[in-house]
């Protein structure tokens, strides 16, 4: 388990009562109060009267206060901290811009916040375990998830642990836990229409790892579109494929021993059409003019690829934002007195377009 501490949040106090930081008995003597009645107001308390409330700001202000961040989240049984947890290999979160899109967008989310980020990357069983330990202890007041198999136990130790959880995806169609997606099916959909809007007929697709949601989602969005334009679905045409450079490469490998040949292909990923474009330029099959394709994601890999990929885009970035105020607002929701009304869990869908370029 890799655990990193990111920029995220705003620094604590400078220096310690060494550096002559203010202390709290020092505010409450200029404010001539009681240090119980500081705590409460630097805490937020109402059980403080305007005019002290008053003094005592008074006194932070003119002595340059900073409350002891830790001493404060102890206080409220908080921490202070979120985890935004990978259960991928450490290679493949530094390789994909998936994942530092996704980073980028919590950590902008939480830049105005007093949380600090804890980016924890879990490749193993035994990573996992140690992840499990460190959860367990209550170290984060809620976690991130991205990348999820059906089969992930994550989610639900999380709920069992009573740890407010917002994941990227679903593990299925009924998933109960808080979660943040791109509307896959959607745009599958349009990136298989637009190659029949091109005349393409015989039209394959490199699937996702089918472990996890989205990638069957792409799949079906695959299928409706063929059906939609009058296409038959030839299994053959879909080769599996795990979101890796190297699953691109294995999965074009498969397509292309087919006679005849695909005119064109729908890949799930960006960095799988990346290594399926390598196999294509090694055997002398051009693009668009032989066989025309599409990715998803519509990451730099696309933008760079030649000729340039057509893609689906999904917002990544803001779906990193909008994961962490949601996390934030959950968070919020356990701090309700037992039997205030609860909202409704939040299951945000967010929409694809689809970017057409040289490829198709």
């Amino acid at each position: 388990m890799a655990i990193r501490e990111t920029g995220s949040g705003r620094s604590g106090a400078r220096g310690g009562r060494g550096a002559g930081r203010p202390t709290l008995e020092e505010v409450a003597a200029r404010a001539g109060v009681g240090r119980g009645t500081v705590s409460r107001v630097v805490n937020g308390s109402p059980r403080v009267s305007e005019r002290t409330r008053a003094a005592v700001e008074a006194a932070v202000a003119e002595l340059g206060y900073v409350p002891n961040r830790a001493a404060r989240a102890l206080a409220a049984n908080r921490t202070d901290a979120i985890a935004l947890v990978v259960p991928e290999a450490e290679h493949r979160f530094f390789v994909e811009p998936y994942f530092s899109d996704i980073l980028r967008g919590v950590n902008t989310a939480l830049s105005d916040t007093d949380m600090q980020l804890l980016l924890t990357i879990v490749g193993s069983d035994r990573e996992r375990g140690r992840l499990a330990n460190y959860l367990a202890g209550h170290r984060v007041d809620g976690v991130l998830v991205v990348s999820l198999s059906a089969e992930d136990p994550l989610p639900d130790l999380l709920t069992e642990l009573g740890i407010p959880a917002v994941i990227s995806g679903r593990r299925h169609a009924d998933e109960p836990l808080p979660w943040v997606d791109a509307d896959n099916v959607t745009g599958a959909r349009e990136a298989v229409a637009h190659l029949a809007s091109r005349g393409r007929r015989r039209i394959a697709t490199v699937t996702g790892r089918l472990d996890i949601y989205g990638a069957q989602c792409r799949l079906v969005g695959y299928r409706e579109a063929l059906a939609a334009a009058g296409l038959p679905v030839d299994e053959s045409l879909i080769a599996p494929g795990d979101f890796t450079e190297a699953g691109g490469r294995a999965a074009m490998e498969e397509l292309l021993r087919l006679d005849p040949l695909p005119d064109a292909v729908f890949v799930a990923s960006d960095v799988m059409a990346s290594g399926a474009r390598q196999v294509l330029r090694a055997r002398g099959i051009r693009v668009p003019e032989d066989m025309a394709m599409v990715g998803f994601d519509d990451s730099s890999i696309a933008r760079h690829m030649e000729p340039p990929l057509t893609s689906v885009r999904q917002p990544i970035e803001e779906m990193g934002r909008v994961m962490a105020h949601t996390l934030l607002g959950e968070i919020a929701r356990t701090a309700l007195p037992v039997g205030a009304p609860r909202p409704p869990q939040p299951r945000l869908m967010l929409p694809t377009e689809l970017v057409p370029r040289a490829s198709s």
